[in-house]
Order: C-alpha cells, then sequence, then structure tokens
C-alpha cells in the first residue's frame, strides 16, 4: 500500500513538528484539533485585555528546531526572534537575599560563592561537568534517537561508543543523592533539585541522570519575541506553506483500526477521515483508557507508575512591587520535602509551596513597570483532576500560601478575580484528558522509568505515537523531537 495521507491528531508542538516534517516529505497532511487555536499546552489566554502565555514559557534545546527548520529549507531567524536570556532564573527564599543563576558558569560559580561560599562554588563546577557529561552521552543514543527499548540496549549503545560513561551516569542513584555529592548548603540543594520538576518528578525519586537539566539551560536558553505561543504560529504556518491542513474545533472521538493497522479517524460529529497513517498528539493514557475508540486501547500497555505533576497556575495582568523580578523567578517554600510529600504519596495540595513567576513583560534587568504587567505563576499540585475537584476552599488556601511566600520575600501583587484566570488539575485535565492534569506524561520516577514512556511506533500497525508522554520526554523540545522521531518513522516506512 503506498503512503501519501497522514492525518495528525494534536497539534501541539510534537504534532506541528510532525506535520512540517511529513508535509516536507510530500504527504498529504490533515491535522485535526479540539481546540480553536494550535499549541496545546504553548497556550496563550487573553486575561484583562492582554494576551498571556499560559503554559511553558523558557525555550532550550535551539538546536532541535533549527534542525526541523532546515529540513523544510528555511531557517529559524525566518520566522521567529529569540533574545538570549544572559540571567536563567532569580532564586529567593525568605531571607532578603536572592540568588541568579547565569548562562555563563562562571558567572554562577561567583555568585554562588558570594552566596554560600568557596566549597559550594567547586561543588557547582563539578557538578556542571557532572551534568554535561551526562547530557553528552545521552544525547545521540536516547535523546535524539527511537526509543531504545530496553536499559540493556541503551547501555549496549553507549557502551560501544563511550565506555567509561556508563558508571559516571550514575543510573541507580537518586537526583537527591547525586546533588548531595556536591552540595552541602540545603538551599542550593533545593534549587537544583528543582530540575526534577521541569520532567514533573520528585528530586527524591527521580534519577540522577535528570541532572542533565542542568546543562540544557546553561546550553542557552532564549526568550520569544510576541511569546511563547509564536512557537506554535511559527510552525503552523510553515506547515501550511508546505501543503498541511489544519481544522479546529475538530474533536477526534476514535482512531479507526480495520485489517489490523490504523486507517483513519472519525470525528465527534460523525465525519471520518481516511489516512495511511494517524499520528497521536495525545498523552498515551487516553488511547490505553480507550477515549479514543476500543480498537485503538491495545496501541500502548496500561500506564505503570505515578503521574507527573500537575499545577495550580495564576495567569494574570497586574501591577507589582518589592521585589526586583526578572522574566524567570523562583520563590522556594521552607519545607521542600514536604512539598512532593503532599503532592506524591498525600495526593493533596501543597502547603508550602515552591512557586515559579514568569514575568513576561521582562528581561534580564529588574526595571519598575508603570502599569499592570503580565505573569505566570505556577505552584505544583497533584495530578488528580480526573478524580477530585478541588473545593474553593482548597483553591482558597494554596492560593493564600503561594500569595504569602512571594509576600516574605519581598513581592506585592494587586491581584483580583478580574484581572487573573486560575488553572487547576481538573481544568488541567478537561485540556488534556485521561491525565488527571499531569503535565509531563508519567513522572520520571526509578531509573528504569525513561524506558516505560511508548516509543513513536505504537503496536498498532499505521498508528504513531508523539507528544511529552511518548519518548524522549516532557518538555518542548523533547516534545519536538518525539515529532520528528514519529515523522521519521512513516517516512521510513514510506520509502521501504
Amino acid at each position: 500500500m503506498a503512503m501519501r495521507k497522514v492525518v495528525v491528531v494534536g497539534s501541539g508542538i510534537a504534532g506541528l513538528v510532525a506535520a512540517v516534517e511529513l508535509a516536507s516529505a510530500g504527504l498529504e497532511v490533515v491535522v485535526l484539533d479540539k481546540e480553536p487555536a494550535p499549541g496545546g499546552k504553548l497556550r496563550q489566554i487573553g486575561v484583562g485585555g492582554a494576551r498571556i502565555d499560559a503554559g511553558p514559557t523558557v525555550f532550550t534545546m535551539r538546536f532541535v528546531f533549527d534542525a526541523v527548520f532546515a529540513a523544510a529549507g528555511t531557517t529559524l531567524e525566518q520566522h521567529l526572534k529569540l533574545i538570549p536570556s544572559e540571567i536563567l532564573a532569580r532564586h529567593a527564599w525568605d531571607s532578603p537575599v536572592t540568588l541568579d543563576l547565569f548562562a555563563d558558569i562562571r558567572r554562577s560559580a561567583d555568585a554562588i560563592g558570594t552566596f554560600a561560599g568557596a566549597a559550594e562554588a567547586r561543588g557547582y563546577l563539578a557538578f556542571c561537568a557532572r551534568s554535561a557529561k551526562i547530557y553528552n552521552t545521552l544525547k545521540g543514543p536516547f535523546i535524539t534517537s527511537q526509543q531504545p527499548g530496553s536499559a540493556f540496549n541503551l547501555a549496549r549503545r553507549v557502551g560501544l561508543l563511550q565506555p567509561n560513561e556508563l558508571l559516571g551516569m550514575s543510573p541507580f542513584a537518586t537526583m537527591w543523592k547525586g546533588l548531595s555529592d556536591h552540595f552541602r548548603d540545603p538551599r542550593l540543594l533545593q534549587l537544583f533539585g528543582r530540575y526534577a520538576t521541569y520532567c514533573g518528578s520528585s528530586p527524591w525519586l527521580a534519577p540522577a541522570t535528570l541532572m542533565l537539566v542542568a546543562h540544557v539551560e546553561q546550553d542557552g536558553v532564549w526568550m520569544v519575541e510576541g511569546g511563547m505561543h509564536q512557537i506554535a504560529r511559527a510552525f503552523e504556518a510553515l506547515a501550511v506553506s508546505k501543503g498541511a491542513v489544519f481544522r479546529y474545533d475538530s474533536e477526534v472521538a476514535e482512531i479507526v483500526v480495520e485489517q489490523g493497522r490504523a486507517a483513519g479517524v472519525k470525528l465527534a460529529g460523525g465525519e471520518r477521515i481516511d489516512a495511511d497513517a494517524v499520528v497521536f498528539n495525545g498523552d498515551a493514557a487516553a488511547l490505553a483508557g480507550g477515549l479514543l475508540g476500543r480498537s485503538a486501547k491495545g496501541a500502548v500497555a496500561p500506564p505503570d507508575g505515578a503521574r507527573s505533576l500537575s499545577a495550580v497556575t495564576w495567569t494574570m495582568a497586574a501591577r507589582t512591587q518589592g521585589f526586583p523580578l526578572l522574566r524567570h523567578n523562583v520563590f522556594f517554600g521552607g519545607n521542600y520535602p514536604s512539598e512532593f510529600e503532599d503532592i506524591f504519596r498525600k495526593k493533596r495540595l501543597p502547603g508550602d509551596p515552591t512557586i515559579y513567576l514568569c514575568a513576561q513583560d521582562r528581561g534580564d534587568v529588574a526595571e519598575a513597570i508603570d502599569g499592570p504587567e503580565r505573569m505566570l505563576i505556577l505552584a505544583n499540585a497533584p495530578a488528580v483532576g480526573d478524580a477530585v475537584k478541588f473545593d474553593a476552599a482548597a483553591i482558597a488556601s494554596v492560593q493564600a500560601a503561594t500569595f504569602e511566600r512571594m509576600r516574605r520575600c519581598g513581592l506585592e501583587l494587586e491581584q483580583t478575580s478580574e484581572n487573573t484566570v486560575i488553572t487547576t488539575p481538573t481544568e488541567w485535565n478537561k485540556l488534556f484528558p485521561a491525565t488527571g492534569g499531569a503535565l509531563y506524561g508519567r513522572a520520571t520516577h526509578g531509573s528504569m522509568s525513561p524506558f516505560r514512556r511508548p516509543a513513536s511506533r505504537s503496536k498498532i500497525p499505521g498508528l504513531y505515537l508523539a507528544g511529552g508522554s511518548a519518548h524522549p520526554g516532557p518538555g518542548v523540545p523533547m516534545a519536538a523531537m518525539s515529532g520528528r522521531l514519529a515523522a521519521a518513522s512513516i517516512i521510513e516506512r514510506r520509502r521501504s
């Protein structure tokens, strides 16, 4: 059977990248999404007359996106304007002292030395070297390649290329233990332990290999002119220029499986769209749970392991004063272990959350802004949005704890119901069904967890997976890579 037409279900970054690559290869591509605009989690919402990014806020691993644009015969610069960040984030505790991390490792080491002493600065430099080594070891054999299938297969790949690097990755140690090899100051353990949350995980349960996230940031962080949603718009426009068709407000009710292979989709309104292949850019749990039809349930194994983090977010257009905000700011809670105990074991909203605030009208310089500014504020939460609807009292309690934490660090916000949109695990689950509101697929807990993510080729011929719940994992660049891997699998099948 000739490969001619592909349906992409979902226009998150993975679906968009897959659409660009498939259309560039000459395939007929139709992208379907139940939402009115592209982006998935790369969404913008209107608050107080402003458009505000209400999902991912950090652009990293630029080489992934450069490669997609290059394969389509263009360059990233022709479609997006990126501004490099000199300061990765500003970090605050209860005291008036703050700690900035810089794109320049030496500047960060100097800042850490002033903040916590020369021994911690030396520990930071050793940590940076270790995280870079882990990243460089895994980039080719794992991150940019198809799922190896097992730890043994990955070890064989790595061992053939870099036999001395296997033990250096500390695959059986936890991230917290790995960090303890380098840091003694509890604030620095807290700061670098937070990198586990970039994959929706706990630093006490995630493998030490996730320390590679630090190198990803040190390798470059950019701000996107117009906001992160512009990434989705750029890839949508590129896909359209290559012939892809986008249909929004088009909910897919079923992936059609005939004679043992994917044959198209049925929309909620009853329309059937035939295809030679289907790319599912949604959470794999939705397939396993039968939300895309009984015939597609066997495409992936039922998910095992804990769900990743969800969140309560406040998308705001509000006046601020006091704390010298930069683009990225973190306000640490006073009891870090209790936050993850609340979320992962007790399945409740944390009583003392760590807060992330993206001030979207700011850059690397803390300047006063005269008037309301656009912000996304995030507190981690359990992914129980399909089973528990937190009542108004619970939401009010985590909001009080969140804003009190920022006040204790010196930040005052003029927050009102009119200038704020609150999103809870319940709303996240509605946006991304079968997840409970989990924003990163399954949690990366335990050394074997990276191998439990499904590969781009599902168990049903003709049905391919892309997105943060699939290999190689969550985050905008990793999800984009999953879209490339799905497209590559289809193009390979077409050629063969």
